[in-house]
């Protein structure tokens, strides 16, 4: 006979699957006729962008291109720099066991390196290493049994859990455009190095939205028609809304940013201007923090009972934590001298991270790419800088799982003369933090016999190992509140091993159980 309960429905989203995976995106560049042959490579650099993802049934699937920008030397007494950007499509099929077709997937790709060889001065092998950091997640509603309307002679075992229930997700594609001028004489000849970063980002929640704000950092390296090389840096204004059914206020969100596509081209028409079009992906999941209370074990002593039960991961005590770490150094370059710094490329990179009780621990290193001028015309030089900070929260302990996004917030380098530069970075860090709950889920609970419990025995039991009140219990048919009782028992919850004890145990009449 199936019992009564009474049920409270939970949505749980969980990480289905996660991996991380380099892959190498390879093409060949032809050097256009109206560029010289190339002779030395200056620097490389790139722009991934996703304009595609996809999860089918233990696989997923990812398409996009890197946007590469290389500087040379040529082959060629008449020019001291040229660039190449060139545009390589790829595909990336990774292999996820549990995902299925329909789940949400979050996608990361990072740069970790640019290879150019010269085959010959007019053609290119370019290898793009990239890192793809693939999230799969699957929401589902789970029903949990929360009381029981007829629990005569039944003994359950209730908790409180604290958890992070999924309210919804979303998305939406924004655009990010503007004509970028530069000074009246410049005339732009050529694109010779460009970078996006998503920075300021900000959120603001009301009944049914998310509002998704930040700015698209574009930093500019171009050439003029009379061979000068100038720099310009801008920030576009990002913003999109994604409709959350009953989101509100209170709500904890998780918000991912993906650069689907990038155009940065001299503006068609206008010589002293570059148009930037950015497509960007905005993904949101929303959490609300609940209490649930929950049947994870039960028993009769009148009757035989028997149910299903299964284990689930839940997310309980998200939190987004920032801070920001400074780093602030005079290094000493030789070959730059009193020369002018073109650009510098700054990529924070952690190697390790760790979390104990109140903080976590990261270890890792910011890489530099300086670009300047050279007698040659122009040269580069990568050096790295240890990273070494943590972060201090009572919150964190050793089960916390951790994700962490790096934005830089502010990027000088003050050339003082013969090599020396002072260096002043602000990195942010974005801290997505949550432990793991496991939850014990009841559910068809039958009835098969019935008892007659008027008369008990005694029986003596010593406690072992991982022995709790409740198991006991249940193991002779018992009540915890007997055994507290006849043993005098204050707190249920502390035995210790060896500990002689005494079990009224309910039997049949005349019959033992």
């Amino acid at each position: 006979m199936l019992l009564e309960t009474e049920k409270e429905s939970v949505c749980i989203n969980q990480i289905i699957g996660q991996k991380k995976d380099e892959f190498v995106v390879e093409g060949d560049i032809i050097v256009n006729d109206i560029k010289p042959d190339v002779l030395n490579i200056v620097s490389t650099s790139g722009v991934p962008c996703v304009y595609k993802k996809e999860t089918i049934d233990g696989k997923v699937r990812i398409d996009g291109t890197v946007n590469t920008y290389i500087i040379y030397l040529p082959d060629d007494e008449n020019s001291s720099v040229r660039s190449l950007n060139a545009v390589l499509d790829f595909t990336k099929i990774l292999d996820i066991e549990k995902c299925k077709a329909g789940m949400t997937t979050n996608v990361n790709i990072k740069i970790k390196k640019i290879d150019v060889q010269i085959i010959n001065g007019r053609k290119l092998n370019v290898k793009a290493i990239l890192e793809a950091d693939v999230k799969v997640f699957d929401n589902e509603n789970i029903n949990i049994i929360s009381n029981m309307n007829d629990i005569d002679n039944i003994q359950l075992l209730n908790s409180n859990k604290k958890i992070n229930s999924l309210v919804g997700k979303g998305s939406t594609s924004v655009y990010a455009k503007d004509t970028i001028s530069v000074e009246a004489e410049d005339e732009i000849a050529e694109i010779m190095q460009a970078g996006l970063k998503i920075v300021d980002k900000d959120i603001k929640l009301s009944y049914n939205k998310v509002l998704a704000k930040s700015e698209a950092d574009i930093s500019i390296m171009y050439l003029t028609e009379d061979s000068r090389i100038k720099s310009i840096d801008t920030k576009i204004p990002v913003m999109g809304f994604i409709d959350i059914e009953s989101i509100g206020e209170e709500s904890i969100c998780d918000v991912n940013y993906m650069i689907k596509n990038l155009v940065i081209k001299p503006n068609n028409g206008d010589i002293h201007s570059i148009y930037v079009e950015a497509e960007i992906e905005i993904s949101c999941f929303a959490y609300e923090e609940k209490t649930i209370d929950l049947i994870e074990d039960l028993y009769s002593i009148s009757s035989d009972i028997k149910f299903t039960q299964k284990q689930i991961s839940v997310m309980a005590e998200k939190q987004n934590l920032k801070d920001k770490y400074i780093v602030k150094e005079n290094i000493e370059i030789a070959e730059i001298g009193n020369n002018q710094l073109y650009n510098v490329k700054v990529n924070p990179n952690i190697s390790n991270y760790k979390a104990m009780n109140g903080k976590i621990v990261y270890e890792g290193e910011i890489r530099l790419e300086f670009i300047y001028q050279a007698n040659n015309g122009i040269n580069s030089r990568e050096i790295e800088l240890p990273l070494k900070f943590d972060i201090v929260s009572d919150s964190i302990d050793e089960k916390c799982i951790v994700d962490t996004c790096i934005d830089s917030l502010r990027e000088d380098f003050i050339v003082q003369g013969e090599g020396k530069i002072e260096i002043n970075i602000e990195l942010e860090f974005n801290l997505n933090i949550n432990k793991n709950e496991t939850l014990n889920i009841i559910d068809k609970i039958e009835e098969e016999e019935t008892r007659e419990n008027n008369i008990y025995s005694m029986v003596i039991y010593f406690v072992k190992q991982g022995d709790t009140l409740w198991e006991i219990a249940k193991k002779f048919k018992s009540t915890v509140d007997d055994i507290a009782r006849v043993n005098e028992i204050e707190d249920p919850n502390n035995i210790y091993i060896g500990e002689q004890l005494y079990i009224p145990k309910f039997i049949k009449k005349g019959i033992a159980v």
